[in-house]
Parts: C-alpha cells; structure tokens; sequence
C-alpha cells in the first residue's frame, strides 16, 4: 500500500469537469490497489481571485507545499466580451507555482492512438509509429522576462522617442539549460536513446547558448544519439514525419507553441496531458504538477463537452513520476486506450461513426474499465 497526498486545483472554465474525472480515476486506483490518497482542494486563477482577492493564496501554496504532487485543472480566460485590465491575473498563480517550486521541466507525452488515427488532421500513414515526448523548459525563458534583478532587463510596453513600444527579455543561464536538456538526455535512456534539441541558434543568442550546453551534456550520454534542429524546421516535420522524434528538447516558448501543434496529431488538444517537475523528491519519486495542456475554454464550460483525457493521462503521469506507481499509471492509459478503442469519443474528437459521449460519461467508461483490469 502507497500512502499520499495530493492537492488539487480545479480552476477555471472547464478545469472543474476534467479535474473531477481525473479524480474519480484516482480514487478507483487507490481502492482497487488498496493505496491511501488524502485529497486537499484548492481555489486558483478567476475563481481564487473572485473569492480571495489573489490568483493563488498563501494558504494554497502552502498546501500545495505540503503535498507529494498537484492536480491541476486549467486557468485563463474571461468569457467572450469580458476583459480584466487591472488587478491580479488568473495565470499568475501558475508563474508562481512554477518559479516557486522549481517545476523546471514540463514532460509532454505524445502518442496519437491508433484507433483515433481519423480524428487527427494528417493522414493515417503520417500518423503511425509517432511516439514522441517533448520536455519543455518551463522556468526561465521569454515568459519570465521582467528581471528586477537584472537591471535593464524588461517586460513591458513604455513610451518611446518614437511612441508606444513594447519590449520582452529573453535570458536563460547555462544552469537553466543544463538541467532540462540532462532531463531530457536522462528520458531518453529509457526509450529510444534520441533527443532532438530544438533552437533558434542562426537569429537568438541564447539559442546559441542552448547549443553548446546540449553538446556538453551530450558528450556525457554517449549512448544517446542526438541532433540540433531549428524551430521553424521541427514545426514542419512534426506534420511531415512525426514518427522520427523520440525525445525533444527546447526552451519555454518554443515548447509551448510546438506541443499545441503536435497535439493534432493525436485529434483535439484535450488528449494531452502534462507533468512539470522540478527536483525536490518524494517518497515515490519526484514533486510535481499535472495539467492537461488545453486552456480553461470558457465558451464550453458547465455543458459536459470538454474532453476529459487530458486530465485523465495527467493522473497517471502524477501516478508514475511523484508515487512511483508505474503499474497503476499503465493500467489507467490502458484503459482510455481501450474506452477510445470500442468507439466512444468527446464532440471534439468525433470524426463520425463513433458514440458521442459527454465529459462525464467519458470519465466513467475509464474508470468501469480500470475496475475490470
């Protein structure tokens, strides 16, 4: 029996619906493997700042420090015509929860089901043999550009000689690089030996940077193949042949907007799932937070449409990286790749032919079939 405890942040627009089936699956788990889960529920993004006046509170955090991993839902955006121009923002809580805690890589498994093949964009013969997992930077980078630290350093629109502008700070250390791309090489060893390191080096100076580093630690793994590929490159053959990555590394922007594209090759967004670790260790493995990669989809939200996979593939990372419960990790993966294999599908991935089911329903058919195993 494993005991632990975990924090879970529901969040915005749909992340309550996903975040519950995720849920459900982790406590099917716990009973049938006889393990111990103390939930502690937490508010983040709109919904803390509309009851607690800040993105995430101290109280929160605090939680969430005490736990061996977090849940987390999805935060954002404001209804359709609704803006927010001053005070806290909903995403601030997850800047923090990723500095604070050091959640430095962001794992982003992608491994479009067979079955679903018709559900992506790319023609079946494109799709098979793609099995990839991208490991994002997710501290440092463009989206921690303000540096009051660093003087001289920005992140911000100002009034210039020539009017309004707008200026971002992209600064990345060795120690920032190093320790992603060791991640990555370290992944690799246990599939198939490949990474593929993806960068900007002939425009960006960090890019420059982020090239030596990966041949330094590469020169320590000579087991592991590896490769440099540039941005612009790597989006391409991820819709040309995505079968030939195993293991991609890159910076905290890049990785955003590459594994948003590679999600098509699964169907729907909503299929993704995601882990951020850092290094504190747990007694199973290693403290985390587990999201599915969609956004909050506000337009959608409370009508039982949203796919629940996402959050639900989260689950069994959190199983498998912070509780060292990989047996039951497989076992949860098995059963969404059994669900989707007898034909049942979310609107979002519907390719026609299929049964239609609603987010909730989806959740129960994993968690009836997880029972069976």
């Amino acid at each position: 029996m494993s005991e632990a405890t975990i924090t879970v942040l529901p969040g915005d627009g749909v992340g309550p619906e996903v975040t519950a089936q995720a849920l459900h699956v982790l406590r099917a788990v716990a009973e049938q493997f006889h393990h111990d889960f103390t939930i502690h529920e937490g508010r983040v993004g709109l919904d803390a700042i509309a009851a607690e006046g800040v993105a995430i509170s101290d109280e929160t955090f605090e939680t969430c420090a005490r736990s061996d991993a977090i849940l987390f839902g999805a935060i954002g955006s404001l209804p359709a015509g609704q803006r927010r121009t001053t005070g806290p923002r909903p995403e601030q809580a997850l800047f923090r929860l990723r500095k604070e805690f050091g959640f430095y890589a962001n794992l982003r498994p992608v491994r479009p089901s067979a079955s679903m093949y018709a559900a992506s964009s790319l023609k079946p013969e494109y799709l098979k043999g793609t099995d990839m997992i991208f490991v994002r930077e997710l501290s440092a980078g463009l989206y921690y550009g303000r540096l009051e630290s660093v003087p001289g350093k920005p992140s911000e629109i100002r009034r210039g000689p020539e009017g309004t502008e707008a200026i971002d700070t992209l600064l990345y250390t060795e120690e920032e690089i190093e320790r992603v791309v060791r991640a990555a090489f370290e992944i690799a060893l246990d599939r198939e030996r490949k990474v593929t390191s993806v960068d900007k080096a002939n425009v960006l100076s960090s890019s420059v940077l982020w090239r030596e580093v990966v041949e330094r630690v590469a020169a320590k793994h000579p087991t592991v193949t590896y490769e440099h590929m540039l941005v612009d490159a790597c989006a391409m053959r991820l819709i040309r042949t995505p079968s030939e990555f195993d293991v991609i590394v890159t910076e905290n922007l890049f990785g955003d907007i590459l594994t948003d594209e590679a999600s098509m090759l699964t169907g729907s967004i909503g299929m993704l799932p995601s882990a951020s670790l850092g290094t504190r260790r747990t007694p199973g493995g290693k403290f985390g937070l587990y999201e599915p990669i969609h956004g909050s989809a506000p337009d959608i939200a409370g009508q039982d449409l949203a796919n629940p996979v996402g959050a639900i593939l989260s689950a069994a990372l959190l199983l498998r990286h912070s509780l060292g419960l990989g047996r039951e990790a497989a076992l949860v993966e098995e059963a969404v790749e059994a669900v989707v294999g007898e034909g049942y599908r979310t609107v979002d991935v519907n390719e026609g032919g299929h049964t239609v089911v609603g987010t909730r329903e989806m959740g129960r058919r994993v968690v009836d079939r997880l029972r069976q195993t």
